[in-house]
């Protein structure tokens, strides 16, 4: 796969939307709602999905920095296991091997580019639900700006992987009007969680994406382990 030549970090537009605190407060709730379920001594699992076409590319490096920050978190806390999947181009969709190192996929990331092509949301929830199959997955983390195929479709396979008790956490950049419906009724299928990514509330939204790799692992313990404001109100809600 060739190497991504590095790009600089754009920076935030004057009048980028800004995720409201209101919106943020109720992913945390959200997440917080829930209870990790894992057999004592079993490694979590996470499986990170990215939508990697072209329209991505203005925000990829924001993007990649935060994930990489999420891995970080994981490789802190341990007892996480995760693997990327990511589409782009005409029909391509490539997921990782499951690794322990979470920090390798960090950097992974940084070698895929942008390339031009529809969403392939389909491909993302039929591996998803095979993989679950095959031994629990504990959270999915998706983001994405776009969503080109039919959502009932969708849904349905969204659905299933909500019987399955496999929850979804949703994260959009832009503002697409079909995205958000669609990733909202994906986050409610799943009993997840949808948020707006964008450059404004990377900080918030970076916080976030460590709070589900914490619960991923290990739910309110490993939450434990975190600190910041938005650990301190997850567990404060857990309690």
């Amino acid at each position: 796969m060739a190497d991504k030549t590095p790009t600089r970090t754009p920076e935030t537009p004057p009048t980028a939307d800004r995720a409201s605190h209101a919106e943020v407060a109720d992913f945390v709730a959200k997440v917080s709602a829930m209870s990790a379920t894992k057999t004592s001594g079993e490694r979590g699992r996470l499986l990170f999905a990215m939508d990697a076409t072209m329209s991505r590319q203005p925000t990829w490096d924001l993007a990649c920095q935060l994930q990489g920050e999420m891995f970080e978190t994981v490789a802190k806390t341990g007892g996480l296991d995760v693997q990327l999947i990511y589409f782009r181009g005409f029909g391509e969709c490539r997921a990782s091997r499951w690794v322990s190192d979470a920090r390798a996929l960090a950097g992974l990331m940084t070698g895929i580019d942008c390339r031009g092509g529809h969403t392939q949301i389909s491909k993302v929830l039929a591996h998803a639900r095979g993989e679950h199959n095959k031994k629990k997955i504990n959270a999915v983390v998706y983001v994405g700006d776009a969503m080109e195929e039919d959502i009932d479709k969708l849904a349905q396979k969204a659905g299933e992987l909500g019987l399955l008790g496999c929850p979804m956490f949703l994260f959009q950049e832009g503002q697409d009007p079909v995205a958000q419906t669609a990733f909202k009724e994906f986050a409610r299928l799943t009993k997840g969680a949808y948020a707006r990514f964008n450059a404004g509330a990377a900080a918030e939204l970076a916080a976030l994406l460590r709070a589900v790799a914490a619960y991923a692992s290990g739910g309110r313990a490993a939450l434990k382990l975190q600190q910041g404001g938005t650990a301190k109100l997850l567990l404060e809600q857990l309690s």
